[in-house]
């Protein structure tokens, strides 16, 4: 039997603090061991990877997210793709006065699943339906906000932990989208506080990273609450300049995989009659240190 071919490649870096373009590559077809190697050294460097035009299935999606470690599920399980549940719907759409998916995701800078003893690794997004205006996706540099925080906060956090919690932003969400559904006694034991470092090391390339954000994160621990949210407040601020921060435009079949160790997001937003839809999957991670 002879060797599937993998077609040759490019990486085409964005005129951005992070990111990049892998051209001529079909997700359709199998990736070579030194194919993937070399996607895995490019998200790796880069933190971002954008796949045009990938029309690929929920399960090549979670085939491919596999290659990279452990699926993580969400706990929010009513959004699940029924026939993949490693698949969480991202989506506006309201069908029957239902919503089909989680329609309010990213509305605050985060990275994904935080909140959880073993954070994200990284997260894959896939386009389904895309809005003829907004949508767009934000991403935050946290290496890039270490490297240039002043020498006042590096001295604040050294060695600090801090509290990350779902339940942070949870009921604000859900005044604000009265389709979010209410947590049951199950999922809010599921989604306990847990402590991370501020700065965490990134466990393959051994860089430094801010590790807080606005969404999950509460409290700096073992300091006054005024100062901790004192704290927090600057921390956020720093990581967000516009020079640390890629705005992703979307298009039709995007599929964008990003580090969840190096980077944060935000859903820069949706009119909300136009239609919107992509696909999630999350690679789980390990322990911050």
């Amino acid at each position: 039997m002879s060797a599937v071919l993998q077609p040759v490649f490019d990486i085409e870096l964005f005129d951005a603090p992070l990111g990049a373009e892998i051209l001529g590559l079909d997700l359709n077809h199998p990736l070579s061991p030194r194919a993937f190697d070399r996607i895995h050294k490019a998200h790796l460097e880069h933190h971002l990877l954008v796949f045009r035009d990938q029309r690929i299935t929920p399960q090549q999606q979670v085939d491919f997210s596999r290659r990279f470690g452990r699926l993580q599920i969400h706990v929010l399980r009513n959004f699940q793709l029924a026939s993949n549940p490693e698949v969480l719907v991202i989506s506006n759409i309201i069908e029957d006065g239902k919503p089909i998916g989680l329609g309010d995701a990213g509305h605050f800078w985060h990275s994904d699943l935080s909140y959880k003893e073993t954070p994200s690794l990284g997260s894959m997004l896939h386009a389904q339906e895309l809005p003829a205006e907004g949508g767009d996706t934000l991403f935050a540099n946290m290496h890039l906000a270490w490297d240039t925080l002043p020498a006042a906060l590096r001295f604040a956090v050294q060695g600090a932990r801090a509290e990350h919690s779902y339940l942070t932003q949870y009921e604000e969400l859900r005044r604000r989208n009265p389709y979010r559904p209410p947590l049951t006694p199950e999922q809010i034991a599921e989604v306990r506080p847990v402590m991370h470092p501020v700065v965490r090391t990134h466990p393959e390339t051994g860089r430094k990273a801010l590790f807080v954000s606005e969404h999950f994160t509460t409290r700096i621990v073992g300091i006054p609450p005024d100062e901790s949210r004192a704290l927090l407040v600057e921390l956020f601020a720093h990581s967000v300049l516009p020079e640390h921060v890629y705005r992703h435009r979307w298009a039709p079949h995007d599929l964008v995989f990003w580090d969840n160790r190096s980077l944060m997001h935000l859903a820069g937003g949706t009119p909300d009659h136009l239609r919107r839809k992509l696909y999630r999957t999350t690679i789980e991670g390990d322990t911050p240190f």
